[in-house]
């Protein structure tokens, strides 16, 4: 066995002859002795000459050929031990798709709506400012991933096997490309048939979902010789189980309070926060393609990352070929996110720009204890509100960001509820407003041309993570001290991200089935 590389020009697919033939000479042999050639991934290489290379491993006759990756079957678990699930985001799940490998019948409640009916709630926030603080672009079947562009990449790969994750989108509808491509994504435009299509396999195989059930209270009761977990929802209905899975995503604060109010485990956790940078995606085309983008092109994307007195400033969910979209989960404040279709063809791009906080960097937050940066978070998306009286957001110029000066005029956005000229270096925390005037210019040694009035800055960029962690035992991923109750996801501080939440949902519901 062996692994090699091959550049092939960007208008190119190498057919499996080709394969075969370029294994041969790899390998010092002929194209009769190759036994099997398989694409490992895709990457896009613009250096010089715009290119694909390709990773490639082939297997001589005689040697022992890998299996091909196959699933698990999914069995029919309607008279199973039932585990709960509490959200139905990325997490939630493919924790249920797991589950349903294990013979253990998930039960999902979702405080939100299915992922159809939650697009009217979506169309209202974005055309008339109407929070549905249990509809939106953070809460609903799929959470916020289904509205985020569906990014798939991913540096989780030693807490689990991703390939669990990815096979299973591509059987519910992906793409197989994101099987291979380095930087994998799905798009807004497909990712709801695939949660629906997620939500049809669980439902035939025995699971149940429960939408418009947000959970207000989890007790645990003896039932004989066994502990159950008895979880009530808002309109008073009840649900038990031996084992609960809290999947609920990063945004949702009531949970949070219900562990304090218990007394149960909770820690504070290190965020990011700072604006979303909007450029034309043309601007981006020609620095990242030196001036050589043809339209066959996909959009250019960037990485950015910089250490600004002793934090580090980064970018975050870049966008190429995106919109803006508000990610309010309340009334009151203002919060962003970006989007992108599966052509990526807006005519912008988006990222967040973001400065790391850990507790340290606040002042006067201390009365609220373990909810100390969550506060913080909150304080600085109600500022964003305040000013615009409105989910309209802050915005400015980049260049006159880093001048301290408020623009006269703002380019044309992406995001649809509008703009209003704003002095984001007044309203953004100074350790952080700093440290971003100081990061643009550095991000434009690395990318020629990103520092520019032409680039639009809009506040805020603030839910990156959670700022809350709900510690678990490392051997049994229970909740401290608390059998059977199982944090999982975003919500519970160990993951970022579409595939990285996935994976920690299947590890979560391995743990609770067995």
């Amino acid at each position: 066995m062996k692994e090699f590389e091959l550049p092939y020009g960007i208008k190119h697919t190498p057919s499996h002859e080709e394969l075969v033939a370029a294994a041969a000479r790899a390998l010092g042999t002929s194209k009769e002795q190759i036994a099997s050639v398989r694409i490992l991934r895709r990457s896009l290489d613009a250096r010089g000459e715009i290119i694909y290379r390709y990773r490639v491993e082939a297997v001589c006759k005689g040697e022992q050929v890998e299996e091909p990756y196959t699933l698990q079957e999914y069995k029919n678990v309607e008279h199973a031990e039932p585990v709960i699930i509490v959200g139905s985001g990325p997490a939630g799940m493919f924790a249920a798709l797991r589950l349903l490998m294990e013979g253990r019948k998930p039960v999902i409640l979702e405080r939100g709506k299915d992922v159809h009916a939650r697009k009217f709630d979506i169309a209202a926030l974005t055309q008339k400012q109407l929070v549905n603080p249990d509809s939106n672009y953070c809460y609903g079947e799929g959470g916020a991933g289904t509205f985020s562009d569906g990014k798939l990449f991913t540096r989780s790969n030693k807490r689990g096997d991703i390939r669990e994750v990815l096979y299973q989108l591509v059987a519910f509808g992906a793409d197989p490309s994101i099987l291979i491509d380095a930087h994998p994504h799905i798009g807004s435009d497909r990712l709801p048939s695939i949660v629906e299509n997620i939500r049809k396999c669980i439902i035939e195989h025995g699971g149940e979902y429960h939408f418009n059930s947000k959970v207000t209270d989890l007790l645990q009761i003896s039932d004989g010789s066994k502990k159950q977990w008895k979880v009530v929802c808002e309109g008073g209905e009840c649900f038990s189980a031996e084992n609960v899975i809290v999947a609920t995503g990063h945004s949702a604060k009531d949970i949070y309070e219900l562990f304090a109010r218990k007394g149960w485990p909770l820690q504070m956790k290190g965020f990011a926060l700072g604006v979303r940078a909007e450029h034309p995606q043309s601007l981006i085309n020609k620095i990242q393609y030196h001036g050589k983008y043809q339209p066959y092109l996909p959009p250019a994307e960037y990485s950015l990352v910089a250490q600004i007195d002793g934090r580090g400033v980064f970018s975050f969910c870049m966008c190429p070929g995106g919109i803006l979209v508000p990610s309010s989960t309340a009334a009151g404040e203002v919060v962003l996110n970006g989007m992108s279709n599966s052509l990526r063809n807006s005519p912008w791009a988006n990222a967040g720009i973001v400065c790391s906080v850990e507790e340290g960097d606040i002042d006067g937050y201390e009365k609220y204890g373990i909810f100390a940066l969550l506060e913080f978070q909150h304080s600085v998306e109600q500022k964003m509100f305040n000013f615009s009286n409105s989910l309209c957001a802050p915005a400015q110029r980049m260049t006159d960001f880093c001048r301290h000066k408020l623009s006269a005029t703002l380019p044309k956005s992406s995001y649809p509820v509008g703009t209003v000229c704003a002095p984001l270096h007044e309203l953004l925390p100074e350790f952080v407003e700093s440290r971003l005037r100081a990061a643009f210019p550095a991000f434009d040694r690395k990318m020629r041309g990103f520092y520019t009035e032409g680039a639009l800055l809009l506040g805020c960029e603030s839910r990156t993570s959670s700022p809350i962690r709900i510690p678990r035992d490392l051997e049994t991923m229970s909740c401290e001290g608390l059998t059977g109750l199982y944090p999982g996801g975003e919500g519970a501080g160990y993951a970022g991200g579409i595939v990285s939440s996935a994976v920690d949902g299947i590890l979560v519901a391995i743990a609770a089935a067995r």
